[in-house]
């Protein structure tokens, strides 16, 4: 069994200030959340930015200024931007952060409902972002929100309109109006995937640490975060990103899965340094 692949999805677009106030939304605490994840033990930080006062943004200069501070500190980690954004940003504005070049970035593979809202992802919406990825040599992490997803994403790439070979797949489990954060869900999504893919669950809210447990012992990776989840455990706001990692690594020891620093992630991910 590969060792561990721990991302830390550090802020999101959507969680506030007034829900946890340790969420970050300046470059210096977007910084620190980045620095806790990777110290405690994440090799991936998965990086929306927002403006000073919280409003999110798929500004280039704004990715770019947290992209480069945040190599500062933490030269060796992973990070994918997002390209999800937040909801009614259109695709151009979503496509931003790709023309950094990074090793990789979020591709999202349907239209889903998010709670009260539709978070929109067309097929032609999703061809851009895959031409995008393919004329950069941007690795996607496919993110499935919906069993459907997995089976749009792999009749994109079978076409070409997406990379491939290797897929990695993050499965977002847990949202309201989504597909529910179940193990029986998570095992069906793993079944199908080609040979020689990789994959992260996401569990949102209250599933995130069942999911991680889940997800460990399968041998599949590991995202937690800010973005998906504010709690520690039941009532007990978490005070960083970093101890939501610790958290998992603490799973991890109990379940015999050793932690993946950066270089090995990248060796399992198949990625190549920038």
């Amino acid at each position: 069994m590969d060792k561990l692949i721990i991302t830390a999805a550090i802020c999101g677009a959507e969680v506030t200030k007034e829900q946890n106030p340790a969420v970050p939304y300046t470059v210096e605490e977007i910084v620190r959340e980045a620095k806790s994840a990777v110290d405690a033990g994440a090799a991936i930080v998965h990086l929306h930015v927002r403006e000073d006062d919280g409003t999110p943004t798929q500004s280039r200069e704004r990715f770019k200024e947290c992209i480069d501070a945040i190599y500062k500190e933490c030269p060796n980690v992973i990070l994918i931007p997002s390209t999800g954004g937040a909801v009614g940003m259109t695709a151009e504005e979503r496509l931003q952060p790709t023309e950094l070049m990074p090793e990789m970035a979020t591709l999202d593979c349907g239209t889903c409902n998010f709670g009260d809202d539709v978070f929109e992802n067309t097929m032609p919406i999703m061809r851009a972002f895959g031409k995008r990825m393919l004329e950069n040599n941007i690795k996607p992490e496919y993110e499935c929100f919906e069993m459907g997803h997995l089976d749009t994403i792999l009749t994109m790439a079978k076409k070409g309109q997406v990379p491939a070979h290797p897929m990695q797949f993050n499965f977002v489990l847990g949202v309201p109006g989504c597909t529910p954060a179940t193990v029986p869900n998570l095992c069906w999504l793993v079944n199908n995937i080609p040979a020689g893919s990789t994959w992260t669950v996401t569990g949102i809210g209250r599933h995130a640490f069942p999911m991680a447990a889940a997800g460990i012992a399968m041998g599949g990776n590991v995202r937690v975060g800010f973005e998906d989840n504010l709690y520690l455990e039941r009532g007990v706001l978490a005070k960083s990103n970093g101890e939501l990692v610790a958290k998992v690594v603490r799973i991890a020891k109990e379940l015999g899965r050793e932690i993946a620093n950066s270089d090995e992630a990248r060796e399992i991910l198949s990625l190549r340094k920038r």
